[in-house]
């Protein structure tokens, strides 16, 4: 894990992963564990919100972008001045990518609202290239101070 910058007002973490079930899960502790450090307690709007965003993003990262030998990374990043904070999930896998937009799920389904929960969860959302490989699917969700 590589321990974040911290300024007042710009503050960010980043880390990687296994690209297991238990990789993703240990993503969202340390997420909600870091926005407690930040001033967000658990229980917090804010701290729930970006919980919810990192599990979705690193579930799909584990799910579908998952190259064998290769981990996922998380990197958050709030920024008081602006009020938001930054989530990037990157995968190394480069033919999968999310839509533009979230796809409709059948209601009574059992998957396929994860991108909907983002898109409802977070102020924009979208998806860009990682170099050398993969993409980094990110998501900026409103805290306040």
């Amino acid at each position: 894990m590589t321990p974040g910058t911290t300024t007042p007002e710009l503050r960010s973490f980043a880390a990687q992963f296994a690209s297991s079930p238990r990789g993703a899960q240990l993503a969202r502790r340390l997420a909600v564990r870091r926005m407690e450090e930040w001033g967000h307690p658990p229980e917090s709007d804010a701290s729930c919100t970006v919980a919810l965003v990192v599990a979705e993003l690193a579930a799909n990262a584990v799910q579908h972008g998952r190259v064998p030998g290769h981990d996922f990374s998380l990197r958050l990043t709030l920024d008081a001045a602006t009020g938001l904070t930054r989530i990037e999930v990157a995968d190394a896998a480069t033919t999968k990518r999310p839509p533009t937009a979230p796809p409709s799920s059948h209601p009574e389904g059992e998957s396929g609202r994860g991108l909907l929960l983002v898109d409802v969860l977070a102020v924009r959302w979208g998806t860009e290239p990682r170099r050398p490989v993969g993409k980094t699917v990110w998501a900026e969700v409103a805290v306040s101070s």
